[in-house]
Parts: structure tokens; C-alpha cells; sequence
């Protein structure tokens, strides 16, 4: 029997979590992707997919790796995180592609099933540097597939101009309160993307629903869906009270839901909101004084939880060059080139050592991230969860906007994303 996902114990993180970047949709950033190959004088180009406005950050890095191997070029190309392995589906093929590739941990499911992504053969001592749940997320069938580069994970922001520290509420029932008492039509009190279940299900997981379970060995069991037993029509139907008063606009549902959202807090419109430390930086340019802490509380004394996503490199199927690039991947997620690239980017590592960096510790937003880190639940990763998404936003939608009642909508999501999973995947 499939045992409901909890993942406890992730205070080792700590404030590794801090100043993340957005892993949503931006644009590629134009020029050659190049192809990894040998050049006719014996010299060997690496090509290597960085994130967007993050190769500064792996740039010693590359240089020390090319001290090393007198004979090898590494060419990094930025190219938008979240497409790269599309991208990939096109240019591996073609001979255009990357040797290495940074992607979210949850699509290593579908990546190593499409034959994409290549096992590494990486040492435990190298494994052991890393957070468990890091290692976990680059782990598929008992296989090692990716190096973690970066994690993140949800947390709550609020207007100190609007809200004290000392009258900050620690429950999601107090938040529902205050909102009333601010809720005027043009500023809101405490505001949240739940009509996605990314956000929601931090709410629903808190009352006992789940979305996969998992088997003794910590393996997905995608047959065991728990997004409508009851814990989730709980979590739902605490979630229908916000939309039901109007203490969320109505703009907030849907796609432009996050843009809404986003616009509210930085014009001050708005006194809390969930979202992830990629928003630390634009809320201060907004000129908005805020602080960060965990999520609240719910009505059972549980904590929210929330998911803890985790990028990685990884070392395309394509590649001509895969042993160098291997060997290129444990470098430059190492712990010397892991706190490079933080100092850089500020996308911070799951390397455990560089948990009490003081730099990051004294963090407030660190200090609420490691907080937050005790009850989040890793994003499944298996090849099934790309029929979860679209099913149970559209139910979570229906709720919010009074069209069907949480128990009915969910069933409906349940009965979709097993119809999903049984055409796309046989039934696993």
C-alpha cells in the first residue's frame, strides 16, 4: 500500500533556498547553439545550456575546467531553463543540441522514458554532498540522472507598511480575518494562486490529500492519487471561502492570475501573498518593505506545506562527448562552483555543507525558507505528473469560480488524470 508523500526533515537545507530565480516561461536569448564535437586539430567544444542571465555565475568555473583540460573549449549558451529540454527533443536529434543541460528535477521522469538524458555513474561520496531530497529529485528507478544545481520553494510575503511584525498573522484563519477587515475592492489583505495546484495543494496536503503516494523505497506510485480523498475536499473547501467573499479579485483566477497578483503586492495593493524567493528582487525594486516568513498555519494545526523544486545539470543522450561531460556536470555543481554561482546569481545550491553560510543564514528570507523547508513535499517526478497539471487547475478553477463544489470537481480532475495517465502511459 502506497504511503501518503511526506517529506519531513529538510531543516538540513536550512537557507539554502533563499534567492532563488523563477523557473517560468522567458524568452531564448538569440545566437548559435553550437554542437559539441571535435575539431580537426584534436581539440574538443564542449556546449553546455545555462539559464538565462546565469552563465556569470559559472564563468570561473568554465575557465578553471578548461585549465584542466588543455585540449577542450566549453561553450555556454543561455537558453531559457524551463524549454531547454524541449528544445531538446529537436536538437539532440539533429546534432545541434547540448552535452550539458540544466532542467527541474520533476521532468527527470520524463526525460530519462524519452531517452533524452543519460545515467551518470557518480560516486556515493559525490551523492553525500547533497541534500537527500536534492539527490532524490535526479533519481529514477534507482538511477542517478543529474547533479542538483539550485532549490526552491514557496513562502509568504507581507507589506510591513500594511501588516506589523507583531500583528502578523501565523494562520491561515487569521489571514482569512485581516482580509475582511482590508478587503475594499481595490487593496486586499492576504492573497494566493489557488486555483493552481502548485499553490494549493499546500493547503489540501495539509488536511491529508496528496497527489502520488509513495512505495517504502520512496518511488511515485502513480496508481496511488489522493487529490480528491478527503483531506483534499477539506483543503478545497477552506481554499472556495476566499473566492466565495471576494477576498480575491476575480482577475486573480486563470493565466493572468500571477501577473495580477504580483502587480498587487508591488503597487501595495495588496498585504501578503505566496510566491517564491525569485520575486525577492523585483518586490525591492517595487520599493515595497516587506518581510518573508513561513507559511501559516491551518485550522487542524498542521503546517501549509508546499513543493521544493530543484534544478539540476544533467548530461544529454546526444552528447559525443558524454564522459567529458559527466565529469564537466560533477565539477561545476561541486561545493567550491556551487557557492561561486550563488555569490553570482544568488541561485542557491543544495550542497548541505553551505547551509550555515553566514551570508545566507542571516537571512530573513533564509531563515523563513528553512522553516518552510520542514514541511515541504518534493514535486513527483515521474512521467505522470505531466497529466496532473492541466486536470486539477481546471477543477481547482471551477471552485473558485462557484461552478461545481469542491468534492464534485475533484473527482472529475481524478477521473481525468487516470483516463490521461492509462492512454499516455499504459496504465503504470
Amino acid at each position: 500500500m502506497a504511503k501518503k508523500i511526506k517529506l519531513f526533515g529538510l531543516l538540513s537545507i536550512v537557507a539554502l533556498l533563499l534567492a532563488l530565480v523563477a523557473c517560468g516561461p522567458q524568452e531564448d536569448s538569440e545566437g548559435d547553439t553550437g554542437k559539441s564535437n571535435e575539431n580537426s586539430d584534436g581539440n574538443v567544444e564542449l556546449l553546455v545550456w545555462e539559464d538565462i542571465e546565469k552563465s556569470a555565475g559559472i564563468e570561473d568555473a568554465v575557465a578553471k575546467f578548461e585549465e584542466e583540460h588543455e585540449n577542450v573549449t566549453v561553450k555556454v549558451v543561455e537558453k531559457a531553463y524551463a524549454q531547454q529540454i524541449e528544445d531538446l527533443r529537436l536538437d539532440g536529434p539533429a546534432g545541434t543540441g547540448p552535452d550539458v543541460l540544466t532542467m527541474p528535477g520533476d521532468q527527470i521522469g520524463t526525460a530519462v522514458t524519452e531517452g533524452l538524458i543519460k545515467e551518470l555513474d557518480v560516486s556515493e561520496d559525490v551523492q553525500s554532498i547533497y541534500t537527500d531530497v536534492a539527490m532524490q529529485s535526479q533519481t529514477y528507478n534507482g538511477k542517478v540522472y543529474g547533479l542538483p544545481k539550485a532549490v526552491e520553494t514557496t513562502v509568504l510575503f507581507y507589506n510591513k507598511d500594511i501588516v506589523s511584525e507583531d500583528e502578523l498573522p501565523t494562520t491561515l484563519g487569521g489571514w482569512y480575518d485581516l482580509s475582511k477587515e482590508l478587503t475594499t475592492g481595490e487593496n486586499f489583505g492576504f492573497l494566493a494562486l489557488f486555483d493552481q495546484i502548485y499553490y494549493a495543494q499546500g493547503v489540501m496536503s495539509g488536511y491529508g490529500g496528496y497527489i502520488f503516494g509513495q512505495d517504502d523505497n520512496g518511488g511515485f506510485v502513480a496508481s496511488d492519487i489522493g487529490l480528491n480523498n478527503e483531506g483534499a475536499v477539506e483543503g478545497a473547501q477552506e481554499i472556495q471561502k476566499f473566492y466565495e467573499n471576494g477576498l480575491f479579485p476575480t482577475g486573480i483566477i486563470g493565466e493572468q492570475g500571477i501577473n495580477v497578483l504580483d502587480s498587487l503586492f508591488s503597487e501595495g495593493k495588496a498585504a501578503a501573498v505566496i510566491s517564491g524567493p525569485w520575486n525577492l528582487g523585483p518586490y525591492k525594486e517595487a520599493g515595497i518593505n516587506y518581510g518573508v516568513v513561513k507559511l501559516p498555519e491551518l485550522a487542524n494545526g498542521e503546517n501549509m506545506s508546499s513543493f521544493v523544486g530543484i534544478k539540476s545539470y544533467n548530461v544529454s543522450t546526444y552528447s559525443k562527448n558524454a564522459e567529458l561531460a559527466e565529469e564537466f556536470v560533477e565539477f561545476i555543481a561541486n561545493e567550491e562552483n556551487s557557492k561561486t554561482r550563488y555569490e553570482v546569481t544568488n541561485e542557491v545550491p543544495a550542497v548541505a555543507a553551505l547551509a550555515d553560510d553566514p551570508v545566507v543564514a542571516e537571512s530573513e528570507a533564509a531563515q523563513a525558507v528553512a522553516q518552510q523547508s520542514q514541511f515541504a513535499q518534493l514535486t513527483p517526478n515521474i512521467p505522470e505528473m505531466n497529466e496532473v497539471w492541466t486536470p486539477a487547475d481546471a477543477a481547482l478553477q471551477t471552485i473558485a469560480t462557484g461552478k461545481a463544489e469542491p468534492k464534485e470537481a475533484l473527482n472529475q480532475a481524478v477521473e481525468t488524470i487516470k483516463g490521461q495517465i492509462e492512454a499516455n502511459h499504459g496504465g503504470q
